[in-house]
């Protein structure tokens, strides 16, 4: 029978169980960072057009919105454990469906695969991120995520550089111009040959889920004490869930920051291929590395140095003024890349493409900072709470389509980035006010 491990916990006793459930993030990071260079190559063997394109991102996050409520309720009956073994076992299938997509080149049985890697990650998610946040004192709860957050995105900068050494290799004979000189067989045949590509991959990556799951039901993980986050000020055995506005909000802000973070991370190498950017398919890559400078930033000042209520006040700001950036900056400009960065030798990076990279820096710190402020007083109702906040992912499902749908209308990729300022700017409100929020009465605030 497990140990319960109180909140309270020292170091060493929390040590081995943040080493497990790091491993997690890092494959939520690598399975989800993969999107971004997934979407410019689907687009190019399935022939999408850019709103085709980003239903990548539509079927891997609604996931989170259709299968949240119901995995709550499945961890409440296998415990955050065998869930998480459920959840990579989920993903393993996923993985697995990939391979008849590849073999037929039908994107709806990618769409179905994505989605089903999207569930398993619901399930992992559900579990992870609320026993990160009890894992220890309440106020260096954002420390912990960002420890997590730092695998998860070192994992999001490696993914898109293998995926783009081992897929995109000799990608010349793919490029648009060369395949319109082809007869419609010859066009076929190139494209089923690109689709092939992906099977390999896919197989390793099952057969890596398949063996964590095992190492997981093996693992020391102690259970966790989900009272421990009960106050005293709130009745928490009676209350309903939609009672908490801190949740509720928080709900709200994360769906919004999900949306800028997958805009950010999954829109930057079709933008980048737009620009001429010849390295398109690792641009991922960079807005990853700004989010995990940003995390490591946050490891050393939070809550030593700032709260995690300004960190998360900081994000929003840096994040209204690069979108400002990028609505305004000429495309045709390289002097950021010029000037400052020269000692790279893979080209030419407007800077335009730079600021939606840099978007990483002001993301990284909204989720570690969202999960304790909006979990904090839920009692009980910590599974349903995490539930409802890995609900808001779906905003990876909706923004991205929407900045889709607007590029596509407007032919502007770079002016669709507006949406993301009203994203920015909720988010700056929950910072300084709606994290408060106790109750709905104005007057309770």
């Amino acid at each position: 029978m497990e140990a319960i491990l109180p909140v309270e916990s020292n170091k060493q006793r929390t040590l081995m169980p943040m080493m497990i459930i790091g491993s997690l993030f890092f494959v939520f990071g690598f399975v989800t960072w993969l999107n971004g260079s997934l979407i410019p190559f689907l687009k190019i063997a399935c022939e999408l057009n850019h709103m085709e394109a980003y239903l990548v991102t539509m079927a891997f996050y609604i996931a989170y919105t259709v299968m949240a409520l119901p995995m709550a309720y499945v961890l409440k009956r296998t415990g955050y454990k065998n869930g998480m073994m459920l959840g990579l076992l989920v993903m393993a299938i996923g993985s697995l469906i990939f391979i008849p997509a590849a073999n037929e080149r039908m994107y709806s049985i990618f769409l179905f695969g994505l989605f089903m890697l999207g569930t398993g990650l619901t399930i992992l998610q559900t579990a992870a991120n609320p026993y990160i946040v009890l894992l220890g004192p309440q106020e260096s709860a954002a420390v912990r995520i960002s420890i997590m957050g730092l695998l998860n995105k070192g994992a999001g900068v490696v993914a898109p550089i293998i995926f783009t050494a081992f897929i995109f290799a000799g990608m010349e004979q793919f490029d648009e111009s060369q395949l319109a000189l082809l007869s419609e067989a010859q066009r076929t045949l190139q494209l089923n040959e690109l689709a092939q590509r992906l099977v390999n991959p896919y197989i390793i990556m099952a057969a890596t889920l398949f063996v964590l799951a095992i190492f997981i039901k093996l693992s020391p993980l102690p259970s966790m004490n989900t009272e421990a986050m009960q106050t005293s000020d709130n009745d928490t055995e009676s209350t309903s869930i939609m009672a908490f506005p801190q949740l509720i909000l928080g709900v709200i802000t994360l769906f919004l920051y999900v949306g800028v973070e997958v805009i950010a991370g999954d829109t930057i190498g079709l933008f980048g291929q737009e620009l001429g950017v010849t390295n398109f398919g690792e641009l991922t890559s960079y807005t990853m590395v700004f989010m995990v400078l940003a995390y490591l930033v946050g490891m050393f000042t939070i809550p030593h140095f700032i709260k995690q209520e300004t960190a998360l006040m900081l994000s929003a700001v840096l994040g209204l003024v690069l979108t400002m950036l990028i609505i305004i900056t000429p495309t045709d400009s390289a002097l950021i890349w010029s000037n400052l960065i020269f000692w790279r030798e893979v080209g030419y990076l407007p800077d335009v493409v730079l600021y939606v990279a840099m978007l990483g820096f002001a993301n990284a710190l909204v989720w570690p900072a969202i999960w304790p402020m909006a979990l904090n007083g839920l009692g009980k109702h910590i599974e349903t709470g995490s539930a409802l906040l890995i609900m808001g992912i779906s905003g990876g499902a909706l923004l991205p389509l929407i900045y889709g749908a607007i590029t596509e209308m407007s032919g502007n990729s770079q002016g669709a980035y507006l949406i993301m300022l009203p994203c920015y700017a909720f988010i700056l409100f929950y910072a300084l006010k709606g994290h408060k929020i106790r109750r709905w009465s104005s007057n309770d605030a």
